[in-house]
């Protein structure tokens, strides 16, 4: 017969876990009190084994059959294996040993939640808020569900109550700045973090987001100034500093946007995004050897990192080393191929290399995608225009004007190709819709064709609009 021993919760977690791994080895048969047992399955969950922790949960449900608790950690040891249908049948037997107990609901709302039943998340959700005594992380799952339903604003009155039950919830204050995000409504988001930090100053996280808001409003001077309060607050914020030298670069300040990229690595380990960052920092400081060292760390870091990739080559491009630059840009539109920006670098490289077909394919697929890149169409049709293809040109043009009514710049360019062809009545229509729109761009008639400025009708007309 087997002997069988007692085991305590005054014995320390340790001594516990030690015995069950002892009566496991044995195939003998222990006896732990409901404490012991609890203590013995936390220290698997902590150990990252719900494997074992399931075990000791089978072993505590047949020493205490009527103890919830172990129904209760069975269920959530199931929804972490994957096994719900299971997860449900735990807290079904656990509701009927112990209706009273939110974490029951809490679990089956998690559960429903993921199955995307949210209706019956929710219903669940508000049993366990009205059991629980701390509900500040059940307030939080009841915001993630509207959320997830598309409900912003409701998620956002549950977020500010989790806040009012616990300042600390750092899990609230990110997801409320989501949500203002979605929502595009930034300057309540600033007003909110603002009142936030009034109660509490030393909250690095609430002063994050606000750097988050206001950058998103382009405020980057006061972004600066919370991004350093969140840093004074919390010196290792790696994502602080980070934040900051984007804002540096967004006022141009790429020196001190480089120091400030560098200072992550005290606190974290270097990253590709950082270093790709850094790379770019040097580009607009015009140091291209610096610029490309940085950028090639990158994609020795993260070989699927586009931007990096597109970096070498416009150091590359800046040297006049088009051919080269061309590898690069390809590489990153490999990794993007619905990048409109490497489209045009891409294009831009052809044309100096004088491969006029590759590069007005490439132009083709910009306008394609970016359609407002008033730049692009203008590109696209000087290529044509050269090759003296001017019914190409003027379709083109006209395309454009399409796409971009407003851009005075595309009707003096249109006025232009009108004349070359001799369409010279509709060449004045064009100039005076030019003329409407921004009568101070004149100049890129005479830019294009100087003849023009011994034209005494255009001369006039312009004269009408200019003086």
């Amino acid at each position: 017969m087997e002997e069988e021993f007692e085991f305590g919760f005054t014995e320390d977690p340790k001594f516990s876990v030690e015995r069950y791994e002892e009566m496991i080895r044995n195939h003998d048969q222990y006896f732990f009190d409901a404490q012991a047992f609890e203590n013995i399955i936390d220290y698997y969950i902590e150990k990252n084994d719900p494997a074992k922790a399931l075990q000791v949960s089978e072993y505590a449900r047949n020493q205490h059959p009527f103890a919830a608790v172990f129904l209760i950690k069975q269920a959530q040891l199931l929804v972490v294996t994957n096994r719900s249908v299971e997860a449900f049948d735990a807290l079904d037997k656990a509701a009927m040993l112990e209706a009273s107990d939110p974490d029951i609901y809490l679990i089956r709302g998690n559960l429903y939640e993921s199955m995307e039943r949210f209706d019956e998340a929710l219903e669940n959700y508000e049993k366990a808020l009205s059991l629980a005594e701390e509900t500040d992380e059940i307030l939080l799952h009841i915001a993630y569900v509207h959320q997830n339903m598309g409900d912003y604003n409701t998620a956002i009155g549950f977020l500010k109550e989790c806040l009012k039950q616990n300042m600390e919830n750092q899990d609230a204050l990110y997801e409320l700045a989501f949500c203002y995000d979605v929502m595009d409504n930034q300057e309540e988001s600033v007003q909110f973090y603002q009142q936030y930090i009034d109660n509490e100053p030393y909250s690095y996280a609430a002063w994050y987001n606000l750097g988050n808001a206001f950058t998103k409003l382009s405020l980057f001077e006061k972004a600066i100034d919370a991004y350093d309060y969140a840093i004074l607050i919390k010196d290792s914020f790696a994502s602080a500093y980070f934040n900051k030298g984007n804002a540096l670069v967004n006022l141009e300040k790429y020196a001190e946007a480089i120091e400030v990229y560098r200072q992550t690595f005290e606190y974290e380990q270097p990253n590709a995004d950082t270093y790709c960052a850094i790379g770019e920092c040097y580009e607009k400081l015009e140091q291209m050897d610096d610029a490309r060292a940085f950028y090639k760390k990158s994609v020795k870091m993260d070989p699927k990192l586009a931007d990096a990739w597109f970096g070498i080559g416009v150091t590359l491009d800046f040297e006049e080393r088009y051919f080269e630059a061309l590898h690069f840009y390809k590489k990153a539109l490999d990794l993007d191929i619905a990048n409109a920006d490497y489209w045009f670098a891409i294009a831009d490289a052809e044309y100096k290399l004088k491969h006029l077909a590759e590069s007005e394919q490439a132009y083709e697929k910009v306008v394609e995608l970016n359609p407002l890149d008033v730049d692009a169409w203008l590109d696209y049709s000087s290529i044509l225009y050269e090759q003296e293809r001017l019914v190409d040109a003027i379709e083109v043009m006209s395309q454009a004007i399409k796409n971009n009514p407003e851009a005075a710049e595309l009707y003096y360019r249109m006025v232009a190709y009108l004349f070359a062809k001799g369409d010279y009545n509709e060449a004045l229509n064009h100039l005076e819709l030019a003329l409407t729109s921004d009568p101070e761009k004149h100049y890129i008639l005479y830019d294009y064709l100087p003849q023009l400025q011994k034209n005494k009708v255009i001369v006039d007309i312009i004269n009408r609009y200019t003086r």
